[in-house]
């Protein structure tokens, strides 16, 4: 139940997603809220949480119950993103492992694939990574230049990816590459490299120095003729890459939304907690009517986010994977959110500027969400083609 709108239920949240939210809200604010400074400091999560999310049941919320997921809807994703931004959370690669990367593997994998990797992505004994990112090349995937060639039984991979998330931890390492890069988007491919120790030919680079969620193992990778088995191929022939890009990027782009709108409402609520608490020149910040009225505002422009949000998730639950509407969401929901972060901020003055203070942390982490999973331009020319 949301704290900042006590009688608030979206139409597609039934007594099971409300269970796993009060569920997920428990075990955040022990095992995810009190190690945020300590993540940050270490640039990344500890290798057991993994395992701890695992346990805990929050690695295979929509998954296949005969792999050991729960077999819910997008909705139970969706829950856990909320919660995730409202314990303040900025470390965890929980995003990019269960509601994204996991989803490639269950939707394009073999029988043999899955049975052999999705246990361990349910259990938290494999991480998930995707690379598309690369030095010189963002949202247009069509011009990846890392190359995959057949050799024999595997592929021969070399090129280097950037701004990959659990890119530390990652055991499972969905890769964008080109196996005819003569055919363009035609020749992209999706191969997936277990990436342990014995893999020859595979290199973490530096952990990146970003502007916030600095807990988040964010790495360069790098791939010298790195052999990987031609089975690891996702889909059942070379040059469909692109094409599963574009199907997943909708439900990337809408649990990026849902945790913009956790964002906004964790924000709001630390500067109703604080305004009641400081005061100024004899009275509590919230006594002075232009803070409560600017509250009011940021409270009923959270309301917009989430009312949008749950709307585009109620579409894509009802079996409308629609990219224009996934756009739509991510949207609103990075632009408003960054900009009702940023005005939270300036009720704690000087602490607000304070990385020890969630708000400050919250400040830093909410500027990618304009970014990753598409810019905010690249959401308005998808939205534009369904004009």
């Amino acid at each position: 139940m949301s704290k900042l709108f006590p009688a608030y239920r979206a139409s597609w949240e039934t007594d099971q997603h409300r269970e796993l939210r009060k569920h997920a809200a428990e075990f955040l604010s022990k095992e995810a809220t009190p190690h945020q400074e300590r993540w940050a400091r270490q640039h990344q999560v500890d290798r057991e949480f993994w395992n701890k999310l695992g346990n805990a049941g929050l690695l295979g919320l929509d998954l296949p119950e005969r792999f050991g997921g729960t077999g819910g809807d997008f909705g139970y994703s969706a829950v856990v993103a909320e919660e995730l931004a409202l314990a303040h959370d900025s470390s965890s690669g929980w995003i990019v492992h269960s509601p994204i990367v996991a989803h490639y593997i269950n939707t394009y994998g073999t029988e043999e694939q899955k049975q052999r990797w999705m246990p361990s992505i349910i259990s938290g004994d494999a991480v998930l990574a995707i690379a598309m990112t690369e030095p010189g090349t963002g949202s247009d995937l069509q011009a990846v230049r890392t190359t995959a060639v057949r050799d024999g039984s595997h592929y021969l991979i070399n090129g280097s990816k950037t701004f990959i998330s659990n890119g530390t931890h990652c055991d499972l390492l969905v890769i964008v590459a080109k196996t005819d890069p003569s055919q363009g988007a035609a020749g992209t491919s999706l191969i997936v490299a277990e990436t342990d120790d014995r893999l020859v030919g595979f290199e973490r680079g530096r952990v990146l120095e970003k502007v916030g969620q600095h807990g988040q193992d964010t790495r360069e990778l790098f791939f010298t003729d790195m052999r990987v088995p031609a089975q690891n191929l996702l889909g059942d022939k070379e040059g469909l890459g692109f094409y599963q890009l574009m199907e997943q990027l909708a439900r990337e782009r809408l649990i990026i939304a849902a945790v913009c709108a956790g964002m906004a409402e964790a924000a709001v609520l630390e500067a109703i907690r604080y305004t009641k608490q400081r005061e100024a020149f004899g009275r509590p910040l919230i006594k002075f009517q232009h803070n409560r009225f600017e509250l009011a505002e940021l409270k009923a422009e959270t309301l917009s986010i989430k009312t949008t949000v749950d709307y585009c998730i109620q579409h894509y639950i009802d079996g409308n994977n629609d990219p224009a509407t996934a756009s739509m969401a991510k949207l609103i929901a990075a632009d408003k959110a960054v900009d009702i972060v940023d005005r939270c901020v300036q009720f704690f003055g000087g602490y607000g500027y304070m990385m020890e203070y969630p708000i400050a942390r919250a400040y830093a982490a909410a500027r990618v969400n304009k970014i990753y999973g598409g810019t905010s331009e690249i959401m308005k020319e998808i939205i534009s083609r369904s004009l």
